[in-house]
């Protein structure tokens, strides 16, 4: 059984950073492309950033330059390190797999997500 359990998340100020983490089980998480997707209030699910099981990786323009995702396959963890965070970034944070063939995350496996608020 695929599971995924983000951490991390937080209350931040805006310019601030934050570090999700990811930690993964039932696969081979050598073997996945993972992404970080979010979730704002009241809005659908926004691609974030995705890596391969190497280290390629992509991010949608709007966390460009201020995001970075890596990833442990020793230890089964994805990484996000959130830098300049700005108040339009405030979201539930999931990880999920990722299909590097079609640029798509699998969004049935993402876990239970990890909330990120960027206020004053």
């Amino acid at each position: 059984e695929v599971q995924l359990v983000e951490s991390g998340g937080g209350l931040v100020q805006p310019g601030g950073s934050l570090r999700l983490s990811c930690a993964a089980s039932g696969f081979t998480f050598s073997s996945f492309a993972m992404s970080w997707v979010r979730q704002a209030p009241g809005k659908g699910l926004e691609w974030v950033s995705a890596i391969s099981g190497g280290v390629a990786v992509r991010y949608a323009d709007s966390v460009k330059g201020r995001f970075t995702i890596s990833r442990d396959n020793a230890k089964n963890t994805l990484y996000l390190q959130m830098n300049s965070l700005k108040p339009e970034d405030t979201a539930v944070y999931y990880c999920a797999r990722f299909w590097w063939g079609t640029l798509t995350p699998d969004i049935a496996s993402r876990g239970q997500g990890t909330q990120v608020t960027v206020s004053s």
